[in-house]
Parts: structure tokens; C-alpha cells; sequence
């Protein structure tokens, strides 16, 4: 996007535009740091992802994380006001039950969280509560493929879509949920084959990850593109890109050298007296006597 067009807020509208055009460019932010870091990078789209439990929070999976963990990490991501389209990541058991509770935790995306559209993961049986949540007039991004939140059911983390029944039953999941209405879907964990079809079936962008290269657009974790995570096995999909978490233990580690051979603080980095008020103080024999007697005086 060119850098005169990045003045505007991006809207859903305007992802939809791009289908067909320039690749989307989608990365997870989790605060204001990260958040600003993928705007200044020229980021489309900041999704709020409930990746915010593995990756800054400690969890095994995303499905420990609550709405009200959500709508914060959120609305610290808002704060930075990035010109990228903020996502809100729907998080497990917040669009499970009914319409009524799920157009009320969405709205806690927009209004609290100031969010611009919200995704939730799912086909067809997502769809009453997608349906209820685009009557309420938030924007939604649809979820296929490997959809973390269901790794129970999945028996893991396991690409899907491999067999060409499960490739049908995702395609018409995809049209599915282009016919509800939702502004753009990301495809995660499934073969470039059927990635490649809904794209090319869909009037809305597709976004990848672990998709393959045919998208509409990709997406992946900030943790996994800049190394902050390092140490941690990552996805096949995943190709980092620094490695910041190496980085940090330098630093950090040689602050404690310093601390240890007394380089730091140098005089630069210490606060000094005035030399007349220093030399008054270092004469006082005992310098709290003073300062008692002189409470004492003022009482």
C-alpha cells in the first residue's frame, strides 16, 4: 500500500477491495510495542490473536484466555491508533452459546476494545452467530482449516483438508460463509491445492497461513516472524525473520556485567547535586539530626 493510502484507517471494505490485487499483509499484535512495530512495517491488518496465551502468556493452548483478556490486549493494541485494520480474535466459549452472547461479546471488541471487525473460527455451524454478530454491524473475518480452538476435536494440531472429502466439505464451508457475508477468511494448516480453489471460488480475500503461496494474503505470529519466541519448536509454515529473544539475552546479560564491574551507571547516567548544596550536605555531621530538627521547628 503506498504510503500516501496508509494516512487512512484501513477498513473491511477496503480489504475486500484488494482482493485479486496487492497481497495483504496480516501479523498478531498483542500490546502497544508490537502493535506500533507492525504498523511502521506497513502491517494491512493486526489481528489481536488468541495466540496472545501461547506465546506472551505461558499457555499450552488458546483456549485458557477470556473475553475480558481479549478486549484488553486489544485495546492496548487501539491505543497506539495504527492505520492497519485491528482484528479482534474471538476467544473459545465467546460465540458458543447464543446470539444474544455472542453480539455482546463481539460489541466488547468494538466499543471496548476499539477493534474494527472481530474473527471467529468455523463453518457452516458458525453460522447463526456470524449471521447475528454482521446484524449488529461489526465486520467479520471467518476462520477454516486448522482452527486451534478445536484441537481436541482435531486430536492435535494436524493439517486438514488431506483427504478430498474433508477439501469438499472446507471449500463449501468457505462459500458458506462468503454467502453469510464476512468480509474475508483465513486458511490455516490446509494444502496449497485447496487453499489455491477457494481463492480462486471466492469473491473475498483469502488469507494464509500454512496455506501456501496462493492466498489473497498471509498472516503469521509476531513472536514467530521476529524470534521472540526463540527456543520454541515452530510451525513448518513459520520462516523467522530475526532473533530477538537472542538478542535480549545479550543485552541483558550484559547489563549484569556491568552492573557487576561497576561500568554502569557511568557519571552520564547519575543525577548530581549542585556542588554548593553537595558541600553542605557532606559537612552536616549527621544529616538526618538536621532534617529532624528542623520538622521539629516547623511543628
Amino acid at each position: 500500500m503506498a504510503e500516501k493510502d496508509r494516512r487512512k484507517p484501513t477498513t473491511a471494505p477496503m480489504v475486500v477491495a484488494r482482493k485479486g490485487g496487492a497481497k495483504l499483509k496480516m501479523i498478531t499484535a498483542y500490546d502497544a510495542p508490537t502493535a506500533r512495530i507492525a504498523d511502521r512495517a506497513g502491517a494491512d491488518i493486526i489481528l489481536v490473536g488468541d495466540s496472545v496465551a501461547n506465546v506472551v502468556l505461558g499457555y499450552d493452548d488458546t483456549l485458557a484466555v477470556s473475553i475480558d483478556v481479549m478486549v484488553h490486549h486489544t485495546a492496548a493494541v487501539a491505543r497506539t491508533k495504527p492505520t492497519a485494520l485491528i482484528v479482534g480474535d474471538m476467544p473459545w466459549l465467546s460465540y458458543h452459546s447464543t446470539r444474544e452472547a455472542t453480539v455482546a461479546n463481539a460489541g466488547r471488541f468494538i466499543r471496548d476494545g476499539g477493534a474494527g471487525a472481530v474473527k471467529l473460527e468455523g463453518g457452516r455451524k458458525r453460522l447463526p452467530m456470524i449471521s447475528a454478530v454482521l446484524d449488529a454491524e461489526i465486520p467479520v473475518m471467518g476462520h477454516l482449516g486448522l482452527t486451534p480452538q478445536s484441537v481436541h476435536t482435531m486430536g492435535g494440531y494436524r493439517v486438514q483438508g488431506q483427504e478430498a472429502q474433508a477439501a469438499y466439505e472446507l471449500i463449501s464451508d468457505a462459500h458458506a460463509l462468503e454467502d453469510s457475508g464476512v468480509f474475508s477468511i483465513v486458511l490455516e494448516g490446509v494444502p496449497d491445492v485447496v487453499a489455491d480453489i477457494v481463492t480462486k471460488e471466492l469473491s473475498i480475500p483469502t488469507i494464509g497461513i500454512g496455506a501456501g503461496v496462493n492466498c489473497d494474503g498471509q498472516v503469521l505470529v509476531f513472536h514467530d516472524v521476529t524470534g521472540l519466541g526463540a527456543g520454541e519448536a515452530i510451525p513448518k509454515f513459520v520462516r523467522r525473520y530475526a532473533h530477538l529473544a537472542d538478542d535480549a539475552v545479550e543485552a541483558v546479560r550484559a547489563f549484569f556485567d556491568d552492573v557487576e564491574s561497576g561500568a554502569f551507571p557511568s557519571e552520564a547516567e547519575t543525577y548530581h547535586m549542585p556542588p554548593e548544596s553537595e558541600e553542605i550536605l557532606r559537612n552536616l555531621s549527621n544529616p538526618s539530626d538536621h532534617f529532624l530538627a528542623d520538622e521539629a521547628m516547623e511543628r
